[in-house]
C-alpha cells in the first residue's frame, strides 16, 4: 500500500461529501457501530509500508489514538483538521521522506475492539480509513492498552525503510491514560490469535523498538501521570493540555524534525509565534542524544 499522493483538494472534497464542519462532533464523523473486519488485527497477517515509483523512500508513521469514552474529542479533532494539517506540514518541512500514514484506534483489552489498524497510505485513503474506524467509547480515565499497537507493529508490519535502508519508522500514541503494565496470554490470544503468551510493557516496547521509534503524547485533564509509560519511554513521553490539542500536528512534525537533528529553537521557527510557547513546553521534555531522540 502507499501509492498516490495526498492533496488538500482531495481532503476538501471528502470533507464536503462527508458533511464535516467545524461544529461536527465525533458521532457526526464516525458512523460505524462495530469494528470493520478490515481493521481487526485478528484477521490481519501483515501491513506493509513499501517503496514505489511515487514514493521511492517510504517512511512509515503510525498514529495511535485513544478512542475510549473520555477521548472521542481527540479523534474528531484529528479528523476535522489535524490530519490535513499534519500532512501539509510534513510536506512543507520535509522531516522525513515519502511519509506513509497508518492510523490505529486504541482502547482497553476488555473492550470489544481494543485495537483497530488501517493500512499504510500516502493519499486521501488515510482520511477515508480513519473515518471508517469504530469509536467504541468504552473505558475512561483508567489504564488502557496502547501497547497492543506496539505488538502489532513489531509482529505484523513490513517496512522497506528498515529492510532496505536500516532506518526505523515512527509510532506516536496519543491519549489521556497510562498503559497496563502487562497483557495476559488470554487477552493476547483473543485479540491477535497468533500469540498465546503474556507480555510485559517493557517487552513490547523493546520488540517494537527494533523497527520503530516510539513516542507518546499524554493529554492532561484530570488524569494521573502515566507512570508505566514514563518508565519505558522516558524522554520520549510528552505532555500537552487537552485545550491545546489543535497543535498536535506541529508537535508531531517538530518531533520528527528534532529526531533529524534540529534544535528546539530551529524547529520553533517553522510555526506561528502564538503557538510556539505551547509547542516548546510540550517538546521541552524530549531527551536528545547527538541531535536525535534517544531510541531503545
Amino acid at each position: 500500500m502507499g501509492s498516490g499522493s495526498y492533496t488538500s483538494a482531495d481532503w476538501k472534497k471528502l470533507k464536503e461529501s462527508s458533511r464535516i464542519t467545524e461544529s461536527s462532533n465525533h458521532s457526526d464523523i464516525f458512523k460505524k457501530t462495530s469494528m470493520d473486519p478490515r481493521f481487526d488485527p485478528k484477521y490481519i497477517n501483515v501491513r506493509e509500508a513499501r517503496d514505489s515509483d511515487d514514493h521511492p523512500e517510504s517512511t512509515p508513521i503510525i498514529l495511535g489514538l485513544d478512542v475510549t469514552g473520555s477521548m472521542g474529542y481527540l479523534a474528531a479533532e484529528i479528523a476535522k483538521e489535524g490530519l490535513n494539517e499534519t500532512m501539509l506540514k510534513l510536506f512543507s518541512t520535509k522531516p522525513v521522506t515519502d511519509p506513509q500514514i497508518m492510523f490505529a484506534a486504541l482502547g482497553d483489552v476488555v473492550d470489544s475492539a481494543p485495537l483497530q489498524v488501517t493500512q499504510f497510505e500516502s493519499d486521501i485513503r488515510i482520511a477515508q480509513q480513519l473515518m471508517d474506524l469504530w469509536l467504541e467509547g468504552r473505558g475512561g480515565d483508567a489504564p488502557e492498552d496502547y501497547q497492543l499497537l506496539w505488538y502489532f507493529a513489531a509482529k505484523h508490519t513490513k517496512l522497506d525503510c528498515f529492510e532496505k535502508r536500516g532506518k526505523k519508522g515512527y509510532i506516536f500514541t496519543i491519549g489521556d491514560a497510562d498503559c497496563h503494565a502487562s497483557v495476559s496470554d488470554r487477552n493476547m490470544q483473543k485479540i491477535f490469535s497468533d500469540d498465546s503468551r503474556s507480555y510485559t510493557l517493557e517487552e513490547l516496547a523493546e520488540m517494537a523498538s527494533e523497527k520503530y521509534k516510539l513516542f507518546h503524547i499524554h493529554i492532561t485533564s484530570h488524569s494521573r501521570a502515566p507512570a508505566n509509560l514514563a518508565k519505558v519511554l522516558g524522554g520520549r513521553l510528552m505532555t500537552i493540555g487537552a485545550r491545546n490539542i489543535s497543535v498536535l500536528p506541529e508537535v508531531i512534525v517538530s518531533t520528527l524534525l528534532m529526531d533529524k537533528g534540529q534544535s528546539l529553537d530551529e524547529v520553533l521557527k517553522n510555526w506561528d509565534k502564538k503557538l510556539r510557547p505551547v509547542i516548546a513546553k510540550t517538546l521541552g521534555g524530549l531527551r536528545l542524544e547527538k541531535g536525535g531522540v534517544i531510541s531503545f
